[in-house]
């Protein structure tokens, strides 16, 4: 932790939600005059969309079924790790960019599947902002954890985020639901050892729960809505949470524990609104002290 140079981590698996959450801290960022570094963790993939294509083929063949993005080994966590001590430390860093599409290849000038060269950040940051699969890990390699000032996880009830990355990768990716299926079944291993740990990790869970029938999330035909859910709200350490205040705010919330909060799920960027704006003011407060 660094409270000159402080370093905000947001964690979630693939379709969670973590991108919605981005774009509430980037409205908190421009409303509070706040200049952050943002970085993705695609950006720290160990291998190219080619390159990982042949390293499955060689894992499969060799009788490993469970290689994927979420396993530790498909990425540069130590290069991740030293980002964050280095940003920590020096409140400076580089990172690149992994280019999805056409879209993105036009913008980044690299084909799609590939990553932009590694670039320094801007200088004059308040902050880092980390969005990904890993920024939480604990393990005998790294502990990203412990670099985190603000640690936050995103985790959906596990059929609703299997709802939302098939659509996901359907709609935008233009893969089938068989072969996203297959996804989603190879990376369980890793979702068990790699990313769950994580959430002991965080100092806030958000997770949304559908109050709809989502039992058989492979032919669901739309993503529950935010009306259609509850979000329930975990802070690690509660102690200075105003609880009062946010069942006050968000109507029809309650604490279903002494460190939980459930809210509709129509009012979850309301609620990171009201937690974070104080958090990160207190954050950048406090780095322009020391």
């Amino acid at each position: 932790m660094s409270k000159k140079h402080p370093i905000i981590s947001v964690t979630g698996s693939s379709g969670a939600g973590t991108s919605t959450i981005k774009h509430t801290f980037d409205q908190i960022f421009r409303r509070e005059g706040v200049t952050a570094v943002s970085i993705e963790g695609d950006a720290f993939h160990r291998y190219n969309r080619a390159d990982m294509k042949a390293e499955l083929l060689r894992r499969t063949e060799a009788g490993d079924q469970t290689f994927s993005h979420f396993s530790y080994d498909a990425n540069v966590l130590d290069e991740l790790e030293r980002v964050f001590r280095d940003y920590g430390e020096t409140g400076t860093g580089k990172t690149r960019h992994y280019v999805h599409d056409d879209a993105e290849a036009e913008t980044y000038g690299v084909p799609p599947g590939h990553f932009t060269d590694w670039a320094p950040f801007e200088g004059g940051s308040d902050l880092l902002f980390y969005e990904g699969l890993h920024g939480a890990v604990v393990n005998d390699d790294v502990n990203l954890a412990a670099l985190a000032d603000l640690k936050i996880g995103v985790v959906p009830v596990i059929n609703l985020e299997w709802i939302q990355k098939i659509h996901r990768d359907r709609s935008s990716r233009g893969y089938s639901t068989e072969a996203v299926t297959d996804t989603i079944l190879r990376r369980m291993q890793a979702y068990v050892h790699c990313i769950c740990p994580q959430f002991t990790e965080t100092d806030i869970n958000f997770q949304r729960v559908p109050v709809v029938d989502t039992s058989n999330p492979f032919i669901a035909r739309w993503i529950p809505t935010p009306d259609e859910s509850l979000v329930v709200i975990r802070f690690k350490n509660p102690r200075g949470i105003d609880f009062s205040y946010l069942t006050s705010m968000i109507r029809n919330s309650w604490m279903s524990r002494a460190n939980s909060i459930v809210i509709p799920g129509g009012k979850m960027d309301l609620a990171m609104q009201l937690i974070f704006t104080p958090m990160i003011e207190r954050l950048v407060r406090d780095a322009k002290r020391n």
